[in-house]
Order: C-alpha cells, then sequence, then structure tokens
C-alpha cells in the first residue's frame, strides 16, 4: 500500500510488477529511520519498457558530495522514452543520503559506506543501511554502472574500474568509451558485492566532487546509452570514442613520506616515465624539501590537487597499462 509523501509514494520494496509496463514512476523507498523514529528515504526511479528483459540499475552519490551522477540519472530518466525501451531501469540518484544531506563524503557515522559493502543487518547504523541497500535495491539488478567521482582535494580522469577477468564485465567497461579503464577487484565496495549476487557491475568515475561537469556527465550518459543499446534494450547504433581507452593491469596511489606543500607536475593521462620527477614538497618558507620519482612507468588515472598535505597523503594514482 502506498502512502503520497509530496506525490511521491512511498514503498516499503520495490515490486516491479506494480509499475505498468511503458511508464516512468518514482518513489521514496523507506530504508532506515533516524533516533526519533522519523523515517529515511531513498530515491528511487524505474523505468519500465514495453517488455521484460535485462533489469539495468544506474546508482550515484555512494559518497555524497559525488554529485555529478545525479545529472546523469536526470538525463538519462528525461531521455528515455519507456514505450521504445525493453527490460527496465532502475535508478538510484542519491544512495547515500546521510551523507549527501552533510554535503560529506561518509556516512554519518563517519564511516565510508563503499568499504563496507554488503553491510549487516544486525550491525551500526552504516552496516544496517548498507545491507538494506543491497537487499532492497540493487538485489533487483542484472547489471550495474555505479557511478562516482573523485574524493576531496584530487581530480580523476574518466575511468572506469572493473574485474576485467569476466568477459560479460569487459564487455560492460568498455561500452563506456573511457579514458582509462583499470583492473580492479575492490573488496567491500558496492560493485564487489553486486558481483558477488551475479550481477555484472562496474564503477565509472565522473570528473570531481562537489560540482556538476557538463563534459563528463555527457560522457557516462554516452556509455550508458552504449550499453542498453548493446544489451538490445534499446535501438540504435553504439557510438565509439576517437580514442579507445589505456586498459591498466592494475594501479596504485604513490604516497609522500612527509607533510608540507605539494605540487604535482604530470596532467591526467598522462605517461610517466620509471624516475621522471612527478612532484615536490616545500615547506612553508618555499623551500623544496623532496621531489618525488615515479617508482615504474604508467599513466596518470587520478592526481592530487590540493597542496596541504600530511605525511603519507596521496601525490598521483600511477595506471600500469597492458603490455
Amino acid at each position: 500500500m502506498f502512502v503520497n509523501l509530496d506525490d511521491v509514494p512511498v514503498i516499503k520494496e520495490i515490486d516491479l510488477q506494480a509499475v505498468p509496463k511503458q511508464s516512468k514512476q518514482r518513489f521514496w523507498l523507506h530504508i532506515t529511520s533516524d533516533g526519533i523514529g522519523t523515517p529515511l528515504y531513498i530515491p528511487v526511479i524505474i523505468i519500465r519498457g514495453k517488455s521484460d528483459h535485462h533489469i539495468v540499475g544506474i546508482t550515484a552519490v555512494v559518497h555524497g558530495n559525488e554529485l555529478n551522477g545525479i545529472s546523469v540519472v536526470q538525463k538519462l530518466v528525461k531521455n528515455i522514452d519507456p514505450k521504445k525501451l525493453t527490460g527496465t531501469i532502475i535508478c538510484v540518484p542519491v544512495s547515500n543520503v546521510p551523507a549527501f544531506l552533510r554535503q560529506q563524503r561518509d556516512f554519518s557515522n563517519g564511516v565510508d559506506l563503499n568499504r563496507i559493502m554488503p553491510g549487516d543487518q544486525w550491525g551500526n547504523e552504516s552496516d544496517v543501511y548498507a545491507y538494506r541497500l543491497i537487499s532492497k535495491v540493487i538485489n533487483e539488478f542484472d547489471y550495474l554502472i555505479d557511478l562516482h567521482t573523485a574524493s576531496f582535494g584530487n581530480i580523476n580522469s574518466f575511468y572506469v574500474r572493473a574485474n576485467m577477468n569476466l568477459p560479460e564485465i569487459v564487455q560492460l567497461a568498455w561500452l563506456q568509451n573511457a579514458q582509462i579503464i583499470v583492473h580492479k577487484e575492490s573488496f567491500g565496495t558496492l560493485r564487489y558485492a553486486a558481483e558477488r549476487l551475479g550481477i555484472h557491475a562496474i564503477t565509472v568515475e565522473i570528473g570531481n566532487p562537489n560540482r556538476f561537469e557538463k563534459q563528463v556527465i555527457s560522457n557516462a550518459y554516452d556509455g550508458i546509452i552504449n550499453t542498453l543499446i548493446c544489451l538490445n534494450m534499446l535501438d540504435g547504433a553504439i557510438h565509439h570514442p576517437e580514442e579507445p581507452a589505456i586498459e591498466c593491469e592494475s594501479s596504485y596511489w604513490i604516497h609522500t613520506d612527509r607533510g608540507g606543500l605539494l605540487e604535482v607536475f604530470p596532467k591526467l593521462t598522462d605517461f610517466v616515465e620509471k624516475g621522471e620527477v612527478i612532484a615536490q614538497i616545500s615547506n612553508i618558507f618555499g623551500d623544496v624539501l623532496e621531489t618525488y620519482e615515479a617508482p615504474e612507468s604508467g599513466i596518470v588515472v587520478g592526481k592530487r590537487t590540493h597542496p596541504v598535505n600530511p605525511t603519507g597523503g596521496r601525490i598521483l594514482h600511477l595506471g600500469l597499462p597492458v603490455t
């Protein structure tokens, strides 16, 4: 039974059969409650096509400051005609509502929600939230595209993280037309939890936090449309990029061993050679304390832009291309 909240139905479970074919419907899904018992809802948009087929899930804002994914979802919902769609799309424009409302990355208890998946139904508040997000929403999907951005003080290329050992996921990754594809299993993430349920899942890193960026939003949207066409959910031709993605067999962050003011020299997607100077740390008086070299050759997937950097702070995210 539905209860209206600002003309959007409130539900406790997703029931796809209750959504008419060839329609779009919005819901508030009751997921947990706060300390005085007020329900906490997450927004869910369901686009059900002319016939049943695959169910593709699009999630955004697993971290509360990753805003670009919201615009990707809004653009998708606006442009998809359910009368021309085969199958179903389920969109969650804000997955981590407590963090979003606080304009912060982590959950309300300071936990990174994307490190504790699939959660725990008897755990603390973030554990239970993660568990119910998985059991009430993600469990409905056949495919998952999870939209993220860089964290505060860092910038990212447009790149995909995926388990490239799985053929179905390899195809899904290449359809996004990203600049870089990184093989990574990422234990504890929403993507990894989805894979354990048999869902074909990838993470797409689309730009930077706390802002809307038109170009990367458009790029991510095009990748989702490519996916729907490939899965025979939409008619059309798959769009291929001018330059193919650089596939990396692994990647890692390089860190400082002392604090100070950091300057990182390479640009995103630059190739760096082993031994090349990539950064320097200066003290508050302007004296250069240390320079840092690339430990091996690779491509810049992401980098630190905030100059204030403590000991152990990030320098750049180095991808190691497949040879």
